[in-house]
């Protein structure tokens, strides 16, 4: 009677085990660099790992989650343009009957901002929103907030 109580509780905890598995295959670090006392740059930078990729941030029609980012209002700075990124990779993906960018190992997001205070600092907040995709699947939007200081 344990032996088959344990093969229950061996059986059971290995299949919670697979559900539970939670994929995270992107990690988001943030830099700033002044380019004078009015000027910065900001940049937030995805590492993706080998076989996952996120989308782009302009994607035309009824496609996959574009990546997205929303910057948080502030006395302190202004945003110069829109949030650049460098040339995506573009592949046909049958499944959305288009051509859709996408970024795989890294990708280095830029967004040019004003300081408006004296001081020429500011604490940059906002939030970036992706969806990560490997040949079989593609993961639930996912959001992350970050703050950059720019000193």
């Amino acid at each position: 009677m344990k032996k088959i109580l344990l093969l229950i509780t061996s059986v059971i905890l290995t299949i919670t085990a697979s559900f539970g598995q939670i994929h995270k295959p992107v990690k988001w670090t943030v830099a700033s660099k002044k380019i004078n006392s009015k000027e910065a740059v900001l940049f937030v930078k995805a590492t993706i790992q080998n076989g996952w990729h996120i989308y782009a941030l302009n994607l035309n029609g009824d496609g996959p989650i574009p990546t997205s980012f929303s910057f948080q209002k502030s006395a302190d700075f202004s945003l110069i343009g829109k949030t650049l990124e460098p040339s995506p990779k573009v592949k046909h993906e049958k499944v959305f009957k288009m051509d859709v960018g996408y970024f795989i190992n890294e990708v280095v997001f830029q967004q040019k901002v004003k300081l408006n205070n004296d001081k020429g600092v500011a604490n940059a907040r906002g939030i970036v929103k992706w969806q990560s995709c490997d040949a079989t699947q593609c993961l639930p939007q996912e959001e992350y907030a970050f703050i950059i200081p720019v000193k």
